[in-house]
This record gives structure tokens, sequence and C-alpha cells, in this order.
């Protein structure tokens, strides 16, 4: 179980820290340091790094979530918060798959091309998205972390 955990928990502060850093910290400095074409392209190279870690976090979340879930005897042995909670970690890969399969991919493809304002209106779509994904990823920290006590 403790393997299981501490790989879930791992997972989730990369992938929710991660987005966190991104929105909060990163975003409203390259927007008032760079330029659209060197923003685009830092974002672009951004994505590409840590979109990879992503992926492996999302692989992590399903093996050991599961992983934990059996330990426990099968779904009928865990709490609601574990069911709310799979419930917004599975959303929140829904929507990832989203925006790593369509704007990204436009937004790689347009800084590729120097098609600067279409990179531009794909980033304001991950944007969007980052911070629907960022809200669902802390609620699910709470949810996680303290629904037993709320369920």
């Amino acid at each position: 179980m403790y393997i299981a955990l501490s790989l879930h928990l791992l997972a989730a502060v990369i992938w929710v820290g991660g987005m966190f850093f991104a929105y909060v910290c990163l975003r409203p400095v390259a927007a008032q340091q760079l330029e659209p074409p060197a923003r685009l392209a830092l974002w672009q190279q951004v994505f590409a790094r840590f979109f990879t870690w992503v992926w492996a976090a999302i692989l992590l979340l399903i093996i050991s979530g599961h992983s934990m879930i059996a330990i426990y005897g099968g779904f009928k042995g865990i709490g609601m918060h574990v069911h709310i909670m799979l419930l917004s970690g599975y959303t929140m890969m829904a929507i990832f798959g989203h925006l790593y399969f369509s704007p990204y991919k436009k937004l790689s493809l347009a800084v590729k091309e120097n098609r600067w304002p279409d990179a531009g209106e794909q980033l304001n779509k991950i944007r969007k998205i980052v911070a629907v994904n960022l809200t669902l990823g802390l609620a699910t920290v709470v949810v996680a972390s303290g629904g037993k006590f709320l369920f």
C-alpha cells in the first residue's frame, strides 16, 4: 500500500503542482516579459516537456489508484470520497486528452510554421482548459485528503 499511495501522491503533485506553477507563476511573467513569437515558442517547449510528465503521471495515477482500490477489496470497500476522486480524476484525464490532441497539437504546428495569431488562439484555449483542470485538480486534492471526514 505504501508504494501505491506514494506513487499516487507524487503523480498528483507533479500534475496539479505543474499546472499551478504554469498558470499562476509562469503565465503572467511570460505575458509581461516576452513578445508573442518568443512567448508562444516558450509555451510550446514548456508544454512539450511538461506533457511528457503528465502522461507518466496519468499512467501512475491509474495503476496506483486501482491497486489501492483492489487492496481495499474493490469498489465496495472504498468510501464515497474515493468514488468522487475517481470521477474527477478521469474527468481531468479526458480534459487533458482533448487539450493534448487538439489545441496543443495545433499550437505546436502553428509555432513551427510561424503562424503567431493561430498559435495565440490555441494558447488561449489551452489557458482556459488548464484553468478548468487546475480547479478540478485542487478540488480533487481536497476531496482525497479530507473527504473521508466529509462523506
